[in-house]
């Protein structure tokens, strides 16, 4: 396919930043998955070993970017059980 290989690159070189952003942007969003479902309380990998993984985030700030608040001083609403 013609903008696909490295020889099409060199000839069209307006290409070139086209293909980083894109490369760069679907790097960001797997990253940014795979952060969702390694450390988000609400996914459950392993439910034998910890029922209730939210639990551990009662006091823990989880979120990306919080500018406002410090979620380790906060007490969570949330019921114990």
């Amino acid at each position: 396919m013609q903008g696909l290989s490295i020889q099409s690159l060199k000839k069209h070189k307006a290409l070139i930043p086209l293909f980083v952003c894109v490369g760069l942007g679907c790097g960001a969003s797997f990253f940014y998955t795979l952060r969702l479902a390694l450390r988000n309380p609400d996914v459950s990998w392993n439910k034998r070993s910890n029922p209730e993984p939210w639990e551990e985030y009662r006091n823990k700030q989880y979120k990306f970017y919080s500018p406002n608040i410090d979620y380790t001083k906060e007490e969570s609403p949330a019921p114990k059980y």
